[in-house]
């Protein structure tokens, strides 16, 4: 199975790095993991809703040319189904047996993503009715990647 992250801005706190690369160096037993990163926009302080608009498309526009052709989008958004562990762990079961096996998650910048990107998701994921740092988003997406192979496996992880 091929999992790419596409992630807008750079990580910068190195605490978020090494949870991020310890689950990475987990995860080389299960599949092969990139994460891509595009240059987040500048957004002036309490910008016009027509600024943030444009600001999240030039966004999208870089994470769309990163998009691989045929690959099974899942974008991260607040809006989103929640699906436990297990769910989602069977999600990409059912994919892997379906010839499905080129995933892409996407997870937008502070702002979220542009309406036309997020219409092109196979699937539309929420991990919590909370409000999270796009930036610890990934560290828990890893993790919940890490989880749902074990589970997967059948192999013990913590409830």
């Amino acid at each position: 199975m091929k999992i790419t992250l596409l992630a807008v801005g750079k990580l910068k706190e190195k605490y978020l790095a090494e949870g991020i690369k310890e689950y990475l160096k987990r995860l080389g037993a299960y599949a092969k993991i990139d994460i891509v990163e595009v240059p987040d926009e500048p957004c002036p302080e309490n910008a016009p809703p027509a600024m943030e608009e444009q600001i999240k498309q030039k966004e999208a526009d870089r994470l769309q040319k990163k998009l691989r052709q045929g690959t099974f989008l899942i974008i991260l958004d607040p809006r989103g189904k929640m699906l436990s562990s297990e769910d989602m762990a069977d999600k990409l079961q059912t994919l892997a047996l379906n010839g499905r096996s080129d995933i892409t998650f996407i997870i937008g910048g502070s702002l979220g993503l542009a309406p036309s990107l997020v219409q092109q998701a196979d699937l539309l994921l929420s991990l919590s009715k909370l409000t999270f740092p796009h930036q610890l988003v990934r560290l828990m997406l890893v993790e919940q990647i890490y989880r749902w192979f074990r589970i997967m496996k059948g192999e013990p992880y913590h409830k």
